[in-house]
C-alpha cells in the first residue's frame, strides 16, 4: 500500500491569534473566510461583546496579477494543442513534439518574466518594486526547472550530448557569463582582458569535446607533476581547473554562482561523458562541497537535486510545497504524463497526479471574474472527476451580467449539462421578472423548460393585459410555436393571443370557435372568465351572426356556472366569484347572449326551412 504524506505543516495567519480571539472559518470556492466570532468570554458567566474582523485568505492570489494573468492565457493555449495532437504522437515525432512543447511552455515563462522585470524598474514605491522582483525571482526559479526536466525527462539526453546540455542550461540561467564573453571576445586583445580567466567556457562540438579532452586531461596532469607551472600561480591554478580538481573550483568560489553551476563546471573538466545514471551523485557531492556545511540547502536546491535523482514525484511534490500557485506543476505534469512517465503513479483517494494537479489549478481559475473561461477546458481534459468538478464550479459562477450568463449558458448547453442549464435560465428568469422584463422572463422560463415558472410568468402577461388593455412583447408571444405546451397556462396566452390576432383580421367565424374552446377545455384561468366574456360581446353585436345556437348556448352556461359560482365540471375549490363581477356587465351580458340565440335560432330555422 503506498505510504501517505505526513501531516500538512500549520501555516500562520498574520493578525490572527486563536489564543485571545475564538476564530471561526468558511471555505469559499477559491478562498477561505476567517473571523472572529462575536462574543469573547470575559468570565464563565459573563460574555462581552468583541470586535470581530473578516479575514480572507486566497487559495490562488496569483490569478489577480495582470503580468501572469498573460502566463495562464498563453499556456492554455498550449495545453488545449497538445491535448488534441496526443494521438497523432508516434515514434521519433512524438518526442520531437514533446521537446516543442516543453520549450513553447518555457518562452512563456520567460516572456512574462521579461515582462515582470521591466515591471520591477518602471514601479513607482519601493514595495511593488520589490514585489515585482519577488515574482521575477520565482518565474526564473520555474524555468530553471523546467529547463532541467526538459533536459533530464522529455529529451532523455544521452551520455555526451548530456553534459552539453547542461552547460546551456547554466549558460541560460546565468546571465552574467554571455555578457562578460561577449565583452571578453569584442576587446582588441581577449587574453589581456581582466575577465579572461574568469571564463572557462566550452564552444566545441561533442566530437571535438571528445578527441581533445584526453589530451588535454594527461598534458595538463603532465605539466603539474613536471611542475612546469609552479612559479605561475594563475596557470598552476588553470592547469588543476582543467584536470576537474575539486579543491582549484572551489577556490573560485565566487565566480560560481550556485552548486549547479559548479557542478556542470566539474563535469565539465573532470566527466565530460557522465552518464545520466551517475548524475545524482555528482550533484550531491557537489551540493555538499560547495555548501560546505555553512548553510542548508534552498527549496530550490531540493527540487533539483530531485530532478538530478530523476524522482519526477518528488519534484512535483517539492514544486508543490514551494511555489505561490498550481500552473507550473499542473502544466508540467500534464507534459511529463504525455511523455508516459506517470502512469503507474494513482494517489489512494481515487485519482492520478495529472488529474488531481489540473483539477486544483482550474479551480484556482474558477475564482477569477474572467480566468474561469480557461479553467473549463482543464476539467474538459480530466476523465475522471473532471466533469462532476465542473458541474459544481459552473453553479456557483455569479451571473453579474446577461453576456456572462450567456456564455456559461452556452459552455453547459455544449456539454449537455442539462441541470445547469435549468437553473441557470431560471436565475435569469427570476431576474428578469423582478426588473419587470415579462418577454425576457418567459423566454427563460421556455428554456430551462420549467412548467411551473412559465405559468407564473403567464399569469402576469394576463394581468397586465387586464390592467393595460394590450399585451406586451408581441413578437415572443406570436412566435411561442410548440413552446407554447410548456404549460397549460402559457397555452392559454399563446392561444388568446391568437384570438385577438383573429379578431384583427375580421376573422370572427375563427375568433368565436377559439374562445368557446378556451372557455370550454379549462385550459383558461377561471378568473379570466369575466374577460373572456367581455371580449366576446363584440361578436355578438355583430351585423352577421357569428355564435351558433349551441356555441350560445355553451357561453350561457359558462356565464351562469361563473355567476352561480358553482365548480366548473369538477373543479375542486372554486370560490365564488359572483361578488366579484359588477351587476351591469353580467346583465349587458346575459341580454347580449339572449339576442344572439333569438337570432341564431332564426337563423338556423331559416335556414333548415329552406
Amino acid at each position: 500500500m503506498e505510504e501517505l504524506d505526513g501531516e500538512p505543516t500549520v501555516t500562520l495567519i498574520p493578525g490572527v491569534n486563536s489564543k485571545k480571539k475564538q476564530m471561526c472559518f468558511d471555505w469559499g470556492p477559491g478562498e477561505m473566510l476567517v473571523c472572529e466570532t462575536s462574543f469573547n468570554k470575559k468570565e464563565k458567566s459573563e460574555t462581552v461583546p468583541g470586535c470581530p474582523f473578516i479575514y480572507i485568505i486566497r487559495k490562488d492570489i496569483d490569478v489577480y496579477s495582470q503580468i501572469l494573468r498573460k502566463l495562464f492565457n498563453e499556456s492554455h493555449g498550449i495545453f488545449v494543442g497538445l491535448q488534441r495532437i496526443e494521438e497523432e504522437l508516434t515514434g521519433k515525432s512524438r518526442k520531437a513534439q514533446l521537446v516543442r512543447v516543453s520549450k513553447n511552455y518555457r518562452s512563456v515563462i520567460r516572456a512574462c518574466m521579461e515582462e515582470m522585470h521591466q515591471a520591477a524598474i518602471a514601479a513607482k514605491d519601493p514595495a511593488s518594486g520589490r514585489q515585482f522582483s519577488s515574482q521575477v525571482s520565482i518565474l526564473s526559479a520555474m524555468e530553471l526547472i523546467w529547463n532541467l526536466c526538459e533536459i533530464l525527462f522529455i529529451e532523455v539526453a544521452p551520455a555526451g550530448p548530456l553534459l552539453l546540455h547542461l552547460l546551456d542550461w547554466v549558460r541560460l540561467h546565468v546571465c552574467e557569463v554571455d555578457s562578460l564573453l561577449a565583452d571578453v571576445l569584442g576587446s582588441e586583445n581577449p587574453s589581456k582582458h581582466e575577465s579572461f580567466w574568469n571564463l572557462p567556457g566550452n564552444t566545441q562540438t561533442l566530437t571535438e569535446l571528445e578527441l581533445k579532452w584526453q589530451h588535454w586531461h594527461e598534458e595538463c596532469e603532465r605539466h603539474l607533476q613536471d611542475g612546469t607551472f609552479a612559479s605561475s600561480p594563475h596557470l598552476e591554478s588553470l592547469c588543476k581547473i582543467m584536470l576537474g580538481d575539486e579543491a582549484a573550483l572551489l577556490e573560485q568560489k565566487e565566480l560560481l554562482n550556485n552548486w549547479y553551476h559548479f557542478l556542470v563546471t566539474r563535469l565539465l573538466y573532470s566527466h565530460p561523458t557522465v552518464k545520466p545514471i551517475d548524475l545524482h551523485f555528482y550533484a550531491q557531492s557537489s551540493l555538499d562541497l560547495f555548501l560546505g556545511g555553512e548553510s542548508s540547502p534552498e527549496p530550490l536546491d531540493n527540487i533539483l537535486m530531485a530532478a538530478f535523482e530523476f524522482d519526477i514525484h518528488q519534484v512535483i511534490k517539492e514544486c508543490s510545497i514551494a511555489l505561490s500557485n498550481w500552473w507550473f506543476v499542473a502544466h508540467l505534469t500534464d507534459l511529463l504524463d504525455h511523455c508516459k512517465l506517470l502512469q503507474s503513479h494513482n494517489l489512494y483517494f481515487g485519482s492520478n497526479m495529472r488529474e488531481f494537479l489540473l483539477l486544483e489549478y482550474a479551480s484556482g481559475l474558477f475564482a477569477h471574474h474572467s480566468l474561469w473561461q480557461l479553467g473549463v477546458d482543464y476539467f474538459d481534459y480530466c476523465p475522471e472527476l473532471g466533469r462532476v468538478s465542473l458541474e459544481l464550479h459552473i453553479e456557483r459562477i455569479p451571473l453579474s451580467t446577461e453576456q456572462k450568463a450567456l456564455k456559461v449558458l452556452r459552455i453547459c448547453e455544449q456539454r449537455q449539462m442539462t441541470e445547469q442549464v435549468r437553473s441557470i435560465c431560471k436565475i435569469l428568469a427570476m431576474k428578469a421578472v423582478r426588473n419587470n422584463r415579462l418577454g425576457s422572463a418567459l423566454s427563460w422560463s421556455i428554456r430551462a423548460k420549467d412548467a411551473a415558472f412559465a405559468t407564473l410568468v403567464s399569469d402576469r402577461f394576463l394581468r397586465d393585459y387586464c390592467e393595460r388593455g394590450c399585451f406586451s412583447d408581441l413578437d415572443l408571444i406570436d412566435n411561442l410555436g410548440p413552446a407554447m405546451m410548456l404549460s397549460d397556462r402559457l397555452t392559454f396566452l399563446g392561444k388568446y393571443r391568437e384570438f385577438h390576432r383573429f379578431y384583427g383580421e375580421k376573422r370572427f367565424f375563427d375568433a368565436a370557435s377559439l374562445l368557446l374552446s378556451l372557455m370550454t377545455s379549462q385550459i383558461a384561468p377561471r378568473c379570466f372568465w369575466v374577460t373572456l366574456l367581455t371580449d366576446a360581446l363584440p361578436l355578438l353585436e355583430q351585423k352577421q351572426v357569428i355564435f351558433t345556437t349551441e356555441q350560445t348556448y355553451e357561453l350561457m352556461r359558462c356565464l351562469e356556472d361563473l355567476a352561480s359560482g358553482r365548480p366548473v365540471r369538477g373543479e375542486p375549490g372554486a370560490q365564488r366569484l359572483q361578488e366579484d363581477i359588477e351587476n351591469t356587465k353580467l346583465e349587458m351580458l346575459r341580454l347580449a347572449l339572449a339576442r344572439n340565440l333569438a337570432r341564431a335560432i332564426i337563423k338556423e330555422g331559416s335556414l333548415e326551412g329552406s
